[in-house]
């Protein structure tokens, strides 16, 4: 088990942390982290949230924020679109399942990022404030709310081969924003089984596939895993967003691109809401 700040990023105990990941954990931030940190953030050791609730917050506001401005260009605007059916989509899940029975897959990279952003910011609104946040300038109502989770399940499934930089951003990402991150180095399917089996609590999965990806054609905005996996019922936020939104709203507003760890999606979430 490692151990990051307040989020945790537990291996699987047939797959002990070795020497070299602890390695690769202390090594130069990916340029995604970088692109982060030159907004004002610093590292996973020192996260630029203090709580889970701080970092819901931030991503309501920046949302917010990028939901409110007159887009002039088609594009941004469609993104704007995406962006709130996304939201609808997250909303309605959360009316679905309790905190405790939601998880959500997160590899650190394209899409997965915007939908984490956009279910963070959805919490922020749903929950009401920790009591630790004692005397926190409260919305309207929401006193009323039902109190703040106190952790959000993920589950990291590693590819057969990593990127050394994606494995070390996911850590520190998921220590940013205050992630419980499960980490398996096995097969999806058994990954999943081994996850389910630890957390039976858990009935969903957030998962950033998109209409594109492989597999990916039929799926609706809520869908339960294929007969013989382990029973979820698999949510797709951003099902329907497209790279030409991404690009067009990363592109106009930052002039950042993508390199050859990064998605074009991974850069435009981080420069709107980072």
């Amino acid at each position: 088990m490692i151990s990051v700040h307040k989020p945790r990023m537990h291996a699987v105990p047939v797959h002990p942390i070795t020497a070299a990941a602890v390695t690769a954990a202390a090594a130069p931030v990916p340029a995604m982290a970088a692109i982060a940190m030159a907004n004002g953030h610093g590292a996973a050791q020192n996260p630029p949230y203090g709580s889970l609730y701080d970092a819901c917050v931030a991503m309501r506001d920046k949302v917010d924020a990028f939901l409110a401005e007159e887009m002039t260009a088609p594009l941004l605007r469609r993104a704007q679109e995406q962006v709130r059916i996304s939201v609808q989509v997250v909303d309605e899940a959360l009316e679905r399942y309790r905190p405790e029975e939601i998880s959500i897959s997160y590899n650190g990279g394209k899409d997965c990022l915007v939908m984490l952003i956009v279910l963070l910011a959805c919490y922020a609104r749903r929950y009401s404030p920790p009591k630790s946040m004692a005397g926190v300038n409260l919305q309207n109502g929401a006193t009323s709310l039902p109190p703040f989770p106190e952790t959000l399940h993920s589950v990291y499934i590693v590819s057969a081969d990593p990127f050394a930089e994606v494995d070390d951003f996911v850590e520190k990402s998921s220590a940013m924003y205050h992630l419980d991150v499960a980490r398996f180095t096995l097969p999806m399917k058994t990954g999943l089984e081994v996850f389910k089996a630890q957390n039976p609590s858990v009935r969903a999965i957030f998962v950033g596939t998109r209409r594109t990806d492989p597999h990916g054609e039929k799926l609706k905005h809520f869908d339960p895993t294929d007969a013989g996996w382990p029973d979820f019922m698999r949510i797709h936020p951003v099902i329907d967003w497209h790279y030409s939104e991404c690009w067009h709203s990363m592109y106009a507003r930052s002039g950042e691109y993508a390199n050859g760890v990064l998605s074009i999606a991974e850069i435009w979430a981080v420069s709107h809401f980072t």
